[in-house]
């Protein structure tokens, strides 16, 4: 028989809403063969609670125990179903692998900066792949298009990617609760790829902080080679938004606490206890991120450094139980029992004792006593997400006093300015600031307290969910804007119609990352046979006039199709080469100019390895394609800015392309000379695919009824878009078969 010690009573008629987390929002105990369930009173509980207690919406997660016979599987499902929750029901190997094994002993260690204790096993990746497809089969079961699925943490990281591929549609946000890490440590994991891969089939992913956001860009784009625009990732024709959101707590509930029954008589109690001695509080999980032995260390060297507060302030330490059957959590739980004897025996009097240490969990009425009595509250993880106690404590501080020394390493470092903030790694500079701290006026203490509870109580835990799920609505908006110019079938069908109408039709079509994709070395990038297939049954409908405009210089593009019956632009129209004719050179265009900026561009390809200049009758051309990418942005930013004015005073422009800086004539434009040539005749159909910037200056130039296709998917004034060279390339074939079978017809 299952036990329900809660009600919910929030109904909403809104679309479903599938929040799925390693662990359900409630605690399942078993007692004399009687399973029971009780709300969790953790932050993420709370603040989802108005989410998941609406009628339609459904929280996934594993109820936290083993449950093998399935009369008491089915028994928990139907109870809470009723509770609009659905369990994923786990072996002890899948907890022991997945959960223990590549959750805790890979993700969160590396995570946490702390690699050294990072264990790489494949069958924890395995089993990490096997549960991860587990709760993905969960979310099917119950989910339709039009849902909203929010998942939550580092142990369902591949969960977005594989529910993508089953409805590439459906709205997916995921929050990571922890940091995340620079590249140079991530890409320490063996399946790092495989990871980010998994994120990005979400179309919004949040973390607490913009150093983890920006982090986790970086390393999509050195290891997937993404397009990275801001906090907008490109990934597989996809918009993903990356972006912060610093999780708050219940700020109401402690404030509330504060003033309780309860509240007030643990108070008195600790009173009693602790007479006139003024109170240290450090409150955490046993971890090796939270920096507890070096707060220990910095205490002990604060009763060195400051004999004056001997038997007059204790530091009431906290620690929470957390997985000690495994060896580095029970070394350090070890250590600290050992370090909080040695600070006793070495200043214990008869009537004070400097540390009391508490190695459990205490209930909620305590913990706020605590926050009210403590002084300074003393929160230093080496590396931490967000953190909460530290929130906690400022949302309990009702009468606006009281000191809290933070890490700068927690999240909520961003928030709090006020807290005195410190370098967890700095045993001295903790040691100061809880000293500054005990010693510091009221006043003072007032005015720091005052900001941090205003910023706690206006970004609390509801806000959060409200800002992470308008956002992701936002994010959904701007994917359907760009998918309204996406070449779909909808579009094809309506260019093939046009197409097979045009009595004359004149095609431009760009060549690099166009018809061929990019190659590191550019003489390489040559047509294959694929390209001078589609080139060769175009120009056999008499209709067509087709034109390649490109960067290109004349003798590659006379090489590779000057036999062709095809109008060539060169060098962005510099020159052009009509059929049949021997190429023409634009009138009135300067090259004096390039003896100056040549030694210019030379000094940034001799510091730049993989750099090089490609000199063009009337351009400069600095390539990076071979340049390591974050070398290259830096770069690449210094040459503009260095060279930027000289180009404007001698009448050039400085054109940013695709892995190219070109400066050139302002004269010489892609646009103006497609459009001398679309004014020659009376055509009833143009078209212009094109991916870089000069392809702009045709998109723009060519009349409104032109179909302009830019490739990619970045922001353009061309009217659609595909995603790759190889999108082209079947548009393309799509138009030439089906004027086949309409001529064979």
């Amino acid at each position: 028989m299952l036990v329900c010690l809660f009600t919910l009573t929030e109904v909403n008629d809104m679309g479903k809403t599938i929040i799925v987390s390693n662990r359900l929002p409630v605690k399942l105990t078993e007692n004399n063969g009687e399973l029971s369930l009780s709300p969790s009173e953790g932050g993420l509980a709370t603040g989802l609670g108005s989410i998941y207690k609406q009628e339609n919406n459904v929280w996934i997660g594993w109820p936290g125990m083993e449950i093998e016979e399935a009369d008491q599987q089915r028994d928990i499902q139907e109870a809470l179903l009723e509770e609009n929750l659905k369990p994923v029901f786990l072996t002890q190997e899948e907890i022991n692998q997945y959960y223990e094994g590549f959750s805790n002993e890979v993700i969160w260690p590396v995570f946490h900066y702390m690699n050294t204790y990072a264990k790489y096993q494949q069958s924890y990746w395995d089993y990490y792949v096997k549960v991860n497809k587990k709760f993905v089969k969960a979310v099917l079961e119950i989910a339709d298009k039009d849902d909203v699925i929010w998942i939550q943490d580092y142990q369902l990281l591949l969960m977005p990617g594989l529910i993508r591929k089953s409805l590439p549609g459906i709205s997916i946000g995921f929050f990571q609760h922890i940091p995340f890490p620079s590249y140079e440590l991530f890409r320490l994991i063996p399946w790092r790829s495989e990871i980010l891969q998994g994120m990005l089939g979400a179309d919004l992913i949040g973390f607490h902080t913009y150093d983890d956001a920006r982090h986790f860009a970086h390393a999509c784009r050195r290891l997937l080679g993404t397009k990275n625009s801001s906090n907008l990732i490109n990934y597989d024709n996809r918009a993903v938004v990356v972006d912060s959101f610093p999780m708050g707590i219940d700020a109401k509930k402690f404030e509330q606490l504060s003033v309780d029954d309860a509240v007030k008589s643990e108070m008195q109690f600790l009173r009693d206890n602790f007479l006139d001695f003024r109170m240290v509080l450090s409150i955490d999980r046993l971890d090796y991120s939270k920096g507890i032995l070096q707060r220990l260390q910095a205490f002990e060297l604060l009763l060195q450094m400051e004999p004056s507060i001997l038997e007059k302030v204790v530091l009431y330490m906290v620690v929470v139980p957390s997985r000690d059957t495994v060896p580095q959590y029970k070394e350090l739980r070890d250590e600290i029992d050992k370090f909080v004897g040695n600070i006793n025996a070495r200043y214990r009097t008869i009537a004070w004792q400097p540390v009391y240490y508490f190695y459990r969990s205490f209930p909620v009425e305590h913990l706020s006593a605590l926050y009210n009595m403590a002084s300074v509250c003393l929160v230093t993880p080496m590396r931490d997400g967000m953190n909460l106690v530290c929130k906690e404590y400022v949302a309990s501080r009702v009468n606006e006093d009281g000191v809290l020394v933070l890490s700068e390493m927690a999240g909520a470092s961003k928030e709090l300015i006020d807290a005195l903030l410190v370098n967890p790694n700095d045993i001295r500079a903790i040691a100061s600031a809880i000293r500054d701290g005990l010693f510091m006026s009221l006043e003072d203490q007032q005015r720091r307290m005052r900001s941090m509870r205003q910023i706690v109580k206006k970004f609390d835990i509801s806000h959060w969910v409200k800002m992470f799920m308008t956002k992701l609505k936002d994010v959904k908006e701007l994917q359907e804007s760009m998918y309204a110019k996406q070449v779909g079938f909808k579009i094809r069908q309506e260019l093939l119609q046009a197409y097979n109408k045009a009595k004359r039709r004149l095609i431009f079509l760009d060549y690099d990352g166009t018809l061929v994709g990019f190659k590191t070395n550019i003489e390489q990038a040559f047509p294959d046979v694929e390209v001078y297939t589609l080139l060769e049954r175009l120009m056999a409908d008499p209709l067509n006039e087709l034109v390649i405009v490109s960067g290109r210089n004349p003798e590659f593009l006379q090489k590779w199709f000057g036999k062709l019956n095809i109008y060539i632009i060169a060098e962005h129209g510099a020159w052009t080469k009509e059929i049949g004719k021997d190429w023409q050179q634009a009138g009135n265009l300067d090259a004096s100019w390039k003896k100056d900026l040549l030694p210019v561009m030379e000094s940034f390809s001799d510091r730049t390895p993989g750099a090089f200049i490609e000199e063009k009758s009337f351009s400069l051309v600095w390539h990076y394609r071979k340049v390591e990418e974050e070398l290259a942005e830096v770069r690449t930013n210094e040459l503009m800015n260095t060279i930027r004015y000289l180009a404007e005073d001698r009448g050039l422009q400085l054109l940013p392309g695709n892995k190219v800086v070109e400066v050139k004539n302002i004269d010489i434009n892609k646009g103006k000379t497609a459009l001398q040539i679309a004014s020659r005749r009376d055509y009833d159909f143009i078209m212009a695919l094109g991916d870089d910037h000069t392809d702009e200056d045709i998109f723009k130039a060519l009349p409104s009824s032109a179909i302009t296709i830019k490739v990619g998917t970045h922001i353009s004034a061309a009217k659609y878009y595909v995603g790759s060279f190889l999108d082209v390339r079947r548009l393309l074939h799509e138009i030439v078969d089906r004027e086949a079978e309409r001529g064979e017809v």
